[in-house]
């Protein structure tokens, strides 16, 4: 690899940028180096400034399932930039966006637009207090749900415990209604509602966890949920702004078979633009500004550019065969790596749903944040090197979700596993 030119605009960056970048993954420091510099993408490849070529397995973290600068998104952006950037005012684009999501997604039947994913699973909290009347929102560990205040938030000692903040800047006052469990673990859950079901607005939740590394619900863990918050008169939120649209067409609560209240989506839904989006029954969505009294507002929300990305988005995902399509090349991959690990005596766990995956450099399966955790982060560290001085993209931090898009050839995926064995060679 080629990395002068990287180097040069990293260190530029750091006189202007907060460590050097607009998000704090991008900089590294989970495995180590200097981050290399985009200059452009297509299909399955990145480019970067040095002429370095790579198999693309972040997929800007999950929106780009077609891959990069999809053609037909392409001239579907093109038209909308050509009729205008932004208006503030309504266009039918958002009506049409807004109808397939609904089509897509039977729980959902008001959709409101925003332009991230904090801004959906914030303003969805804010209405699920609004529509109960309760205060307090649990959340699980592993689970992320933007930087909002509230939600930036994690376990004390004790299993029934408020959150403390996890970033400096945020008030404790505002984590006091925050509680937070392990992922996966009902029992806990239960534990909370004993204790604060009175209390409790809402249970948000990734339905399959990909902020963790991707980790699969257990049986029962989202039935349980379900029964619980319809006891108690809480509302169930799922953030579906990973798995919407790329677990499947309908999302994951497709697959599990369980409807939320309300839904949070992004990422797919704007083909690749800053979107996101939440959702849901109609009597709860109906109390959101102007039907009802509880304020939500943004001037470049329902953007005309990001809804033409995701219209075309869509279009292509309901065609006949594309998601089974993605779940095979993702099983070869899958199949390939952990053969590879296999071989040269390397302990692995590769969770899979669909077109999503995790490499946990681990012994023992994952399951929640704390087995997470026991993964060997420096191994990992090595062996991302070692993929990405072949070519290989995988995501710079153990702990997040890798993507197949439609763009990778099975030429990809056998380049991707013939890599893979040479890394695992060199860890063992």
């Amino acid at each position: 690899m080629q990395e002068e030119r990287s180097k040069q605009l990293f260190e530029d960056a750091q006189r202007y940028l907060p460590g050097g970048v607009d998000s704090p993954v991008r900089a590294f420091k989970a495995v180590g180096g200097t981050p290399f510099f985009v200059a452009r993408g297509k299909g399955s490849r990145l480019y970067d400034e040095d002429g370095n070529e790579f198999i693309d397995y972040v997929g800007s973290w999950g929106p780009l399932i077609l891959g990069h600068a999809h053609h037909s998104i392409v001239e579907a952006v093109r038209k909308a930039v050509e009729r205008g950037f932004s208006f503030g005012t309504p266009t039918e684009l958002e009506t049409r966006l807004a109808q397939m999501i609904c089509q897509a997604m039977p729980s959902i039947e008001l959709v409101r637009f925003v332009n991230s994913g904090t801004e959906a699973a914030m303003s969805a909290i804010r209405l699920a207090r609004a529509f109960t009347g309760k205060n307090k929102i649990l959340k699980f560990s592993g689970c992320y749900h933007g930087h909002s205040d509230g939600l930036l938030a994690k376990a004390g000692s004790g299993m029934i415990t408020m959150g403390s903040p996890i970033s400096p800047g945020v008030p404790p006052s505002l984590t006091l209604d925050t509680l937070v469990a392990p992922y996966n673990d009902l029992k806990a859950a239960e534990q909370f509602f004993a204790a604060f079901g009175h209390q409790i607005a809402a249970v948000i939740l990734e339905p399959v966890a990909g902020n963790m590394g991707l980790v699969l619900p257990r049986h029962g863990f989202l039935e349980g949920l379900r029964a619980m918050t319809r006891a108690s008169g809480s509302l169930l939120i799922f953030d579906e702004i990973i798995t919407g649209f790329r677990a499947a067409y309908s999302g994951a609560q497709s697959i599990y078979g369980i409807i939320p209240d309300l839904t949070c989506l992004g990422k797919i839904i704007g083909g690749g633009f800053p979107v996101g989006a939440y959702g849901g029954r109609r009597d709860i969505m109906e109390m959101v500004a102007p039907s009802g009294l509880v304020y939500q507002a943004g001037t470049l929300a329902g953007n005309p550019v990001a809804m033409s990305a995701g219209i075309e988005t869509l279009s292509i995902l309901q065609k006949d065969g594309a998601y089974d399509e993605l779940e095979r090349k993702t099983f070869i991959l899958k199949k390939g790596i952990l053969a590879a690990a296999e071989k040269a005596g390397i302990e692995i766990q590769m969770p899979q749903l669909s077109s999503m995956f995790t490499i946990f450099l681990a012994k023992d399966p994952v399951v929640d944040y704390e087995s997470a955790l026991k993964a060997d982060t420096g191994r990992y560290a090595r062996f991302f090197h070692g993929m990405l001085s072949q070519g290989i993209y995988l995501p710079p931090s153990q702990f997040e979700t890798a993507f197949v898009s439609a763009a990778h050839s099975d030429k990809d995926i056998q380049a991707t596993v013939e890599a893979a064995e040479r890394a695992f060679a060199s860890l063992s």
